[in-house]
């Protein structure tokens, strides 16, 4: 990553709400606003992957549509997790065939948290389908992947937006959120509990970094769909697809960067 770029989008976590990043760069492509490198946690990182391999975001939108995920999660007999992720290396092997960071078209950054020294990692060189699995590897949900002598969890739990990745590298962030909370006082039950208070706490990180964008764009909206709710993937792509065209219409100096280009 020596060589500078103008551009940078840094992407959260968020379950399958991350589905909503390939709408906003839709709608960004479509404002002529290129993304010249790319920052992802967990689905943000999926999400990065497939868009840095040259998939258009349509064409990812299609691959999670048609794919069974179960099919490639397995139980995992262990303390450590209660599932094994280690099998989509398969699936993903599908479509980023040469399995490395030289291999894509648009440099990526893939952060993931070393889980024993508590600290954020950043893997932007190399084999690229582990760091993918372990920044999307939610801690007591799956067991954390190993990488060399180190293992490996979820990035978001430190670091859900990584700008840091980008600061050195781009004249412009634009930062995006798909985990907007609005305010709530009508939780029904221990699970909608639970799943709000991760959310504030990993919002929290994301807050701190958004003053390191340029441009923060946060898709409303989404917090009616459950981080597991793959059955709205439709829905979630066009809720990040239209507030980013309501954002872009709203914000003349964002389309100033593809005049610039």
């Amino acid at each position: 990553m020596k060589s500078y770029k103008k551009i940078g989008i840094a992407l959260s976590g968020g379950g399958v709400r991350g589905i909503a990043h390939l709408g906003v760069i839709k709608a960004l492509q479509e404002a002529n606003i290129p993304i010249e490198m790319v920052s992802g946690t967990s689905a943000g990182a999926i999400v990065g992957a497939l868009f840095c391999q040259g998939f258009s975001p349509d064409e990812i939108l299609e691959i999670i549509l048609r794919t069974n995920y179960f099919r490639f999660i397995r139980p995992a007999i262990s303390w450590k997790g209660i599932l094994k992720m280690d099998m989509l290396e398969t699936l993903y092997r599908k479509y980023l065939v040469d399995n490395s960071f030289e291999s894509l078209k648009i440099p990526l950054s893939i952060t993931a948290t070393d889980f024993k020294k508590g600290k954020s990692v950043y893997f932007y060189q190399g084999e690229l389908i582990r760091p993918l699995l372990a920044s999307a590897c939610i801690p007591g949900i799956f067991e954390p992947i190993k990488i060399g002598n180190r293992h490996y969890v979820d990035g978001g739990v430190l670091n859900n937006l990584p700008v840091e990745a980008l600061e050195k590298e781009c004249e412009y962030i634009i930062g995006v959120n798909c985990n907007h909370l609005p305010e709530s006082d009508n939780v029904h039950n221990m699970k909608r509990m639970i799943e709000r208070t991760v959310i504030m706490s990993i919002n929290y990180n994301v807050y701190s970094r958004k003053n390191k964008c340029d441009y923060f764009i946060e898709p409303k909206g989404l917090a009616e769909f459950g981080v597991f709710d793959i059955k709205s993937a439709q829905a979630i792509f066009d809720t990040g697809y239209k507030s980013t065209q309501e954002f872009i219409r709203s914000n003349n100096a964002i389309t100033e960067l593809g005049k610039e280009n």
